[in-house]
């Protein structure tokens, strides 16, 4: 099975990374995290996204806040699906991070989900991964069915 990168701009990034690590640990996808920064590391990031198909990885999240161009540098340097993350930060509670992660120029696209969507990114990457895996679809199928299960259980036990 291919690799999930997941990639952040910032270790301030990791509690919202921890997210997407609990999911793919659940879906029993491998990953590896790591710290680039488009500003500060524009080349060790951009040597990562040239690689990172070689390298054994099928998608990549990329979470950043702020001016957040983590995702799109990423994406200009790699043909993989790339995911991003915008994470809220204390200036514009994370709609500058919105707002430079979903709006790629045309040919360069990045899937955006919502500010510290960070679980929601990872199942969308084992969405990704799963069209070419049975039994990864399986165990996406079987957390929906559990999830479902959970609402109807709590529903029951509604009483007001």
């Amino acid at each position: 099975m291919k690799k999930v990168g997941l990639i952040m701009g910032s270790d301030s990034d990791l509690p919202v990374v921890e997210k997407a690590v609990e999911q793919l640990k659940k879906l029993e996808i491998p990953y590896e995290a790591h710290i680039y920064s488009a500003h500060r590391t524009p080349e060790e990031t951009r040597a990562f996204a040239l690689k990172a198909e070689e390298n054994g990885f099928g998608v990549l999240i990329a979470f950043a806040g702020k001016a957040a161009h983590l995702a799109g540098s990423i994406a200009a340097a790699s043909i993989l699906p790339v995911i991003g993350v915008p994470v809220k930060s204390s200036t514009l509670d994370g709609l500058d991070a919105l707002l430079s992660t979903v709006q790629m120029p045309s040919g360069i696209p990045v899937a955006t989900v919502a500010i510290d969507g960070a679980a929601n990114a990872a199942i969308l990457a084992a969405q990704i991964l799963a069209t070419e895996d049975g039994e990864l679809r399986e165990r996406l199928r079987n957390q929906r069915m559990e999830a479902s299960k959970n609402v109807l259980k709590k529903d029951s036990e509604l009483n007001i």
